[in-house]
C-alpha cells in the first residue's frame, strides 16, 4: 500500500515561484462581476497606490494627475457629442435639400408645363423660313447691295472660317456642344455673378435659347416667355443637330445697323462676305452680340475693339486660336468701313427693290438681281458729283444733285440719287420731279423740224408777247435774226416761245411723249421754257433717241432675276417702242445740239480728244434748278442740281456746275472707248429724208393751221415745200 500510494502521489500544478509566469491566470478586477457603484468615503492618499497609478497612467497623458485624466475623458466625450451633432445636422441638411430639390423640380416642371400649354401643339411647331435676301449685282457680277429683311445672304456653316462660329461659342455659350439647350452651370454662374455685383452683368441664356426666342417668341421679359423659351430650346436640341442650330443662329441673329446674320454684318461693317473675315473681324462680330449698337465698330470703334479683345482672350482660353493668332489679331484690330452707308449704289438698290414686285411679284426665296449698272461709270459719276459739291456747293447755295447715265438701249449704267446716301435716302434721280427749264427746248425744236423747219430756218430774237405772256432771255439781250441752230445753242427763250406758238403746245407735248416724257404736261406756251416737271431718269431717256439714231427707249436697270439655285424668274426682252424720229431729223437735231457745246451755253461740257457730243443746258425759274443733259454716240447723261426744299440757288445755271459734272462723268464713262460720231451729224440735210428707206414709224399728226387757243401757225420762212413737210404731205395727202 505504501509503495502504491507512493507511486500514485498527487502532483500539484506548479506555478512560478516569483509570480512572473508568462501566463497569469489569476482573476483581475476586470474579470469580476460589476457591482452597483457605491459612494465611498474620502480616504487619504496613503498606502499602496500602484493600482490607481496604473489606472491614471492608462487613462491620462503620462501620469498627469487625477484632474488631467478626468478632463481628457470629458473632452473626448464632448468631441464625440459635437461630432455626432454635426453629423446629424449634415444628414438633415442633405435630406431636406434633397427633399426641397425634388419639390422645386416638381414645381419647376409644373410651371414649365403650365406655360408650355399656351404654345401650339408640337405637331405644328416648325422653324419659320428665313426672310429672303435680294442680292443685287452689277453688269459684271459685282455686288452692289443686299436688300430684304436680313441684309445679307444665308451662308452654310462649312462655308465660314472655323474661328467665326467658334468666336460666338467662346463668348456666348462655351458649353454649347455639351448641354441640352439649358446650361445649369452657366445659369448658376450668372445668378451668382449678378447677385454679387448688384447688377445684371451676365445672362444665362444659351445659343439655343437665344435662337428659340428669335424664331418663335416676342422680345418681352416675362416668366411666361422664359418658360416657353426653355421648352422650345429643348425641342430644338431634340430635332436638330448642334451644327444645324449654330448655322440657324448665325444666319438670323441681329448684329446692328439693320444686319441680320453674320454675312449681312460682315458686309455692313467690313465690306466683305462673312466667308472672308479675319480673326479680328470675327471677334468683332461676336462681340456685337452683347449689345449691337453699343459695340458697333461703325459707331463706337474703341468699345468695339475692347470687346473684341475679350472675345479673343476667350477664344484663346478655349483653344480655338493659338497664341500667335491671338497676338496677330490684337496687333491688327478690325476696321469698319463707312463707305457702305454713303455709297451711291444704295440708291440703285432701293430703286431695284421698288421695281421688283412688277417683275416677280412677292419674293419667298433668296434671289439674285442682275442689273445694267457699270461699276466704273457709277464710281465716276459719284465722285464727280461729290467733288463738285464739296468745292462749289456753298458758293452756289446748292445742297443736292442727281446723275443718270444711260446707254443707247436705255439701260441705266449709273444712277446717283444724292450727294450722300447716309444723309438722305431719297433717290432724286428716279423720283424728284423738277422743272427742266431750257433742257426741254429740244422737244420744241424737234416738233418744229417735224413740221417743216430746218436748223437754218431764221427767226428773229426780239421781245415778244402772247396774250400777256412776255418771255425774256436769260441775258436780257436780243440778237435779232438768228438760225434755229444759233437760237438753240444760245438758249434764246423768245425763239422757243415763237416755235411753240407756231406748232402749238399740244404738238410739243405729243413730240415729248413720243420721245419718252411720261409726266403730265400742261398745254400752254410756257411749256416751251420747261415749266412742266420731269424726273432726271425720265428726261435722260427722252434724249437717248438723239444718240442712237432715233429709236425710243424705256429706261431699264434689271436684266435678269434668278434664284440662288439658278432658276430664271425674269429676263428682259424687247427693244422698246422702235423708231420715234426720222433719221434725217436725228442728224439735224444732233447738228444743232452739238453747237451748244461748241459755241453755246454748254462750252464747259466739251469732252477731251475732240469727242463729238450734243446737249442742252437748263435753268428753271429763279434759279431753283440747274441742268445739263447731253450725249455721245455711246451714252446719255443727265445732271441736276438744286435744293430739296425748292429754294433758289445762288444763280447756279446749267452751263456752270452741272456742265462740269457732266463732263467729268462722261470722261470717266468713255475711258478706253474709241471716238464715235453722233448719228447723222453734222452734214445730213433735211431734203435727204424723203429718199430714206427708214421712214418714221411714229404717229405724227399732220400740221394743223390752228394751234392751241386759236393761235394761227405762220408758215416757216424759206422752206414751205421742202424736206419733212413734203414727206408729211405725201403721207397725209396735204
Amino acid at each position: 500500500m505504501a509503495n502504491g500510494t507512493a507511486q500514485r502521489k498527487r502532483i500539484e500544478p506548479k506555478f512560478e515561484a516569483d509570480g512572473q509566469s508568462a501566463l497569469d491566470l489569476r482573476p483581475s478586477e476586470r474579470d469580476r462581476v460589476a457591482q452597483p457603484a457605491r459612494k465611498k468615503p474620502a480616504q487619504k492618499r496613503t498606502g499602496n497606490t500602484s493600482g490607481q497609478t496604473r489606472r491614471r497612467a492608462s487613462s491620462g497623458k503620462g501620469g498627469g494627475g487625477g484632474k488631467g485624466g478626468s478632463g481628457g475623458r470629458r473632452k473626448s466625450r464632448r468631441s464625440r457629442r459635437n461630432g455626432s451633432l454635426i453629423g446629424f445636422v449634415l444628414k438633415k441638411a442633405i435630406y431636406w435639400s434633397f427633399v426641397l430639390g425634388i419639390w422645386a423640380g416638381v414645381l419647376g416642371i409644373g410651371v414649365l408645363g403650365y406655360y408650355a400649354a399656351f404654345l401650339p401643339p408640337t405637331s405644328e411647331w416648325k422653324v419659320p423660313q428665313r426672310p429672303p435676301n435680294v442680292k443685287i449685282v452689277s453688269a459684271n457680277g459685282e455686288l452692289l447691295a443686299n436688300r430684304g429683311d436680313t441684309g445679307g445672304e444665308a451662308v452654310r456653316l462649312e462655308q465660314l472660317p472655323p474661328y467665326l462660329p467658334n468666336a460666338v461659342i467662346a463668348i456666348e455659350d462655351r458649353r454649347f456642344r455639351s448641354h441640352f439647350g439649358l446650361d445649369p452651370l452657366g445659369l448658376a454662374r450668372a445668378v451668382v455673378v449678378n447677385l454679387t455685383s448688384g447688377n445684371l452683368v451676365q445672362g444665362g441664356s444659351t445659343l439655343t435659347q437665344q435662337l428659340a426666342k428669335n424664331l418663335f417668341l416676342e422680345q418681352d421679359r416675362t416668366l411666361k416667355r422664359k418658360m416657353q423659351e426653355l421648352v422650345l430650346s429643348i425641342w430644338l436640341e431634340a430635332k436638330f443637330s448642334k451644327d444645324e442650330i449654330l448655322e440657324m443662329y448665325l444666319n438670323r441673329v441681329y448684329l446692328g445697323s439693320g444686319a441680320y446674320g453674320v454675312d449681312a454684318a460682315a458686309r455692313r461693317y467690313f465690306g466683305k462676305s462673312a466667308r472672308l473675315v479675319t480673326v479680328a473681324e470675327a471677334a468683332t462680330l461676336a462681340g456685337l452680340l452683347k449689345a449691337p449698337t453699343r459695340y458697333s465698330p461703325a459707331r463706337n470703334p474703341d468699345l468695339a475693339e475692347a470687346r473684341a479683345q475679350l472675345v479673343l482672350a476667350a477664344m484663346r482660353e478655349e483653344g480655338y486660336i493659338t497664341d500667335k493668332e491671338a497676338k496677330s489679331a490684337l496687333a491688327e484690330p478690325a476696321k469698319a468701313i463707312n463707305h457702305h452707308t454713303r455709297a451711291s449704289t444704295n440708291y440703285v438698290a432701293d430703286w431695284v427693290m421698288d421695281l421688283l414686285p412688277h417683275y416677280v411679284g412677292s419674293v419667298d426665296t433668296d434671289i439674285i438681281v442682275d442689273t445694267t449698272i457699270d461699276p466704273k461709270i457709277q464710281k465716276g459719276a459719284e465722285e464727280a458729283l461729290r467733288k463738285a459739291l464739296a468745292e462749289d456747293a456753298n458758293k452756289h447755295k446748292v445742297s443736292q444733285g442727281a446723275i443718270v447715265v444711260l446707254d443707247t438701249a436705255g439701260s441705266v449704267r449709273a444712277m446717283v440719287g444724292g450727294r450722300d446716301y447716309s444723309e438722305s435716302q431719297f433717290n432724286r434721280a428716279a423720283y424728284a420731279k423738277r422743272q427742266p427749264g431750257s433742257a426741254f427746248k429740244p422737244f420744241v425744236y424737234l416738233a418744229a423740224l417735224e413740221r417743216g423747219l430746218t436748223p437754218d430756218t431764221i427767226r428773229e430774237d426780239k421781245p415778244v408777247s402772247f396774250k400777256g405772256w412776255a418771255p425774256q432771255n436769260y441775258s436780257k439781250q436780243y440778237f435779232g435774226p438768228v438760225t434755229l441752230t444759233r437760237a438753240l445753242s444760245l438758249s434764246l427763250n423768245t425763239v422757243a416761245a415763237q416755235l411753240a406758238y407756231e406748232v402749238g403746245p399740244k404738238a410739243v407735248i405729243s413730240t415729248a411723249k413720243q420721245m419718252g416724257i411720261t409726266s403730265e404736261m400742261k398745254p400752254n406756251l410756257s411749256i416751251s421754257l420747261g415749266t412742266s416737271e420731269v424726273t432726271p431718269v425720265e428726261i435722260a431717256g427722252a434724249y437717248v433717241p438723239f444718240s442712237n439714231g432715233g429709236y425710243g427707249v424705256l429706261p431699264n436697270v434689271v436684266r435678269q432675276i434668278r434664284t440662288t439655285s439658278g432658276k430664271i424668274l425674269y429676263s428682259r426682252q424687247g427693244d422698246g417702242p422702235g423708231r420715234v424720229i426720222d433719221r434725217a431729223l436725228v442728224g439735224q437735231m444732233n447738228r444743232m445740239m452739238a453747237e451748244t457745246l461748241e459755241t453755246g451755253t454748254g462750252k464747259k461740257a466739251q469732252l477731251s480728244g475732240g469727242r463729238p457730243a450734243g446737249g442742252k443746258t437748263g435753268t428753271s425759274q429763279d434759279f431753283r434748278d440747274a441742268w445739263f443733259i447731253g450725249y455721245t454716240g455711246n451714252y446719255t447723261t443727265a445732271v441736276w442740281l438744286g435744293n430739296d426744299d425748292n429754294s433758289p440757288t445762288n444763280k447756279a445755271s446749267g452751263g456752270s456746275l452741272p456742265a462740269v459734272i457732266w463732263k467729268d462723268t462722261m470722261e470717266a464713262a468713255h475711258e478706253g472707248l474709241p471716238v464715235s460720231d453722233l448719228p447723222g451729224a453734222p452734214g445730213m440735210l433735211a431734203g435727204e429724208a424723203s429718199a430714206s428707206s427708214d421712214a418714221p414709224v411714229r404717229n405724227i399728226t399732220p400740221p394743223a393751221n390752228v394751234g392751241s387757243g386759236g393761235d394761227v401757225i405762220r408758215p416757216p420762212a424759206g422752206n414751205s415745200n421742202g424736206g419733212p413737210l413734203k414727206l408729211l404731205k405725201s403721207i397725209f395727202g396735204g
